[in-house]
């Protein structure tokens, strides 16, 4: 247990903030043990991961917990199916390059996504045409009120868009542990009907790509396209792509003639990136922040010295900005601490 330690090097931001107290946990019992601590001191929680969905705004008063639980289990269904177990420590890309070399499809579309396993099914993360529930089998949670260990399957996690019931009424009320991938062995199903795959497939001239070709379009695509954290400061999506009624977006059209949308029953989702470069930000800076030059979804720390706060004021500044052009109120994807 460490008392006033600076988090900056636990968040893909590089906010410099500090926490009251810290501690580093590889094992559920002192997770447990560090929880008692907590609960003796009444302090609120902090589980740390990839720090790669969080904004920090301030000092935390309360006890940061890096979860650093590490291991990777497999059990083979039938000829075709295979649950892969790994722990919440476990590095998300590292643990998609790991399935991948042993040709179980299903994470493929996930690939260069930053950020740990444990965080994977709170955001429900997706890209490409693939989402964590397509492959999710089931996770195992702390109850931090009773410290006893609960299994939540899909249908109980609840999961919608870069959302779950982890988010939602379960908010501070678990902590993951681990999660289990229902994932293929021989029939794969490969999406690349997104059509930036698809281009750059054709790019690298593969016509029938196995899944490790797949991966490999992705990561070529969001290497091109997004700053890469250890290098400048940043936690990828900033905004959710925000979804309109249909008749919301038929009105938009007559004004704004190019604005894409995805349509999908009687709502359409429009790409967030799209309104905030129509709306002037892709690459504006303002003092120690800016939105990315090459991708207008991303909130960028600069100069390596910005504070939560400006982060946070500057994405409140394209918030009323694309809201006072289109009428489209966008949501924050990342998570306010």
């Amino acid at each position: 247990m460490q008392e006033n330690i600076s988090l900056k090097p636990y968040n893909t931001f590089g906010v410099d903030v500090k926490s009251k107290y810290f501690a580093e946990v590889r094992s559920l019992e002192e997770l447990i043990e560090t929880l008692k601590f907590s609960n003796s001191k009444k302090l609120p929680l902090l589980f740390l991961g990839g720090g790669s969905n969080i904004l920090l705004t301030k000092d935390f008063e309360g006890l940061a917990i890096q979860l650093n639980l590490k291991g990777i289990t497999e059990e083979i269904i039938n000829e075709n199916e295979v649950l892969v177990t790994a722990k919440a420590g476990e590095n998300w890309h590292q643990f998609v390059m790991f399935c991948l070399d042993k040709n179980y499809g299903g994470l493929e579309n996930l690939s260069l996504i930053p950020g740990n396993v444990g965080t994977s099914p709170m955001q429900n993360i997706g890209a490409y045409g693939t989402e964590i529930k397509d492959v999710f089998e089931s996770c195992k949670v702390l109850n931090l009120e009773t410290l006893e260990i609960e299994v939540f399957n899909l249908e109980k996690c609840r999961f919608g868009y870069r959302d779950s019931i982890f988010k939602q009424e379960g908010k501070g009320k678990y902590v993951i542990l681990e999660v289990t991938f229902r994932l293929t062995r021989t029939d794969h199903k490969i999406d690349v009907e997104y059509g930036a795959i698809k281009s750059e497939l054709e790019n690298l001239g593969i016509t029938n790509p196995p899944i490790k070709d797949v991966s490999k379009a992705v990561i070529n695509i969001r290497q091109s396209k997004l700053p890469d954290p250890k290098v400048i400061g940043n936690a990828g999506s900033f905004f959710k792509n925000p979804t309109i009624p249909l008749s919301q977006f038929e009105s938009l059209k007559q004004k704004f003639e190019n604005i894409p949308g995805f349509p999908n029953g009687d709502s359409v989702k429009v790409p967030a990136g799209w309104l905030i470069e129509q709306a002037g930000w892709k690459g504006k800076q303002i003092g120690n922040v800016a939105s990315h030059k090459l991708q207008a979804l991303v909130i960028i720390n600069a100069t390596g010295n910005a504070t939560g706060k400006e982060i946070f004021d500057f994405s409140t500044e394209i918030i009323n900005s694309v809201k006072e052009k289109f009428g489209i109120e966008l949501e924050r994807e990342v998570n306010i601490i």
